[in-house]
């Protein structure tokens, strides 16, 4: 049971830094044509291509339970939980929290979700996929925690 405890923290925290990683290198790189819809102060529809990213991370969490089921690999559940858990914290804060997609935490001000408002804020000021900054979610860069 530890094992699965531990598995699936690790879990959680390494899809923080898949976030990061996949945000810098992937949305920002070659997908541009999916995240930059994102970055615009107008959409069209409440659905943004954007959203696509959480389908893919969706089929990479389903492919973990599908091992564990067939029974390829025993902590395949547990990663595909822990791969689910970072999807529903990264839906609450970046889409919930930050975005407003759903009018909920409007009034949190404490220490962190200012920082994490104000990171991501920083991230949204260049339009372009070039010279971004704070890809990252959960764990925000120090200097935001300041003022």
């Amino acid at each position: 049971m530890w094992l699965h405890v531990l598995v699936f923290i690790l879990t959680f925290l390494f899809m923080e830094f898949m976030a990061w990683f996949s945000h810098k290198y992937i949305m920002h790189g070659f997908l541009w044509s999916l995240h930059a819809d994102h970055h615009k102060k107008d959409h069209d529809s409440w659905f943004e291509r954007n959203d696509a990213f959480f389908i893919i991370y969706a089929v990479i969490s389903i492919g973990f339970f599908l091992l564990w089921q067939y029974q390829i690999l025993e902590i395949g559940l547990t990663i595909g939980i822990g791969i689910f858990a970072y999807g529903v914290a990264y839906f609450i804060v970046h889409d919930i929290f930050i975005h407003q997609r759903f009018k909920l935490f409007k009034n949190a001000n404490n220490v962190y979700s200012r920082a994490v408002r104000r990171g991501h804020k920083m991230h949204h000021k260049h339009i372009g996929k070039e010279n971004g900054e704070c890809f990252g979610m959960l764990m925000v860069p120090f200097k935001y925690f300041k003022k």
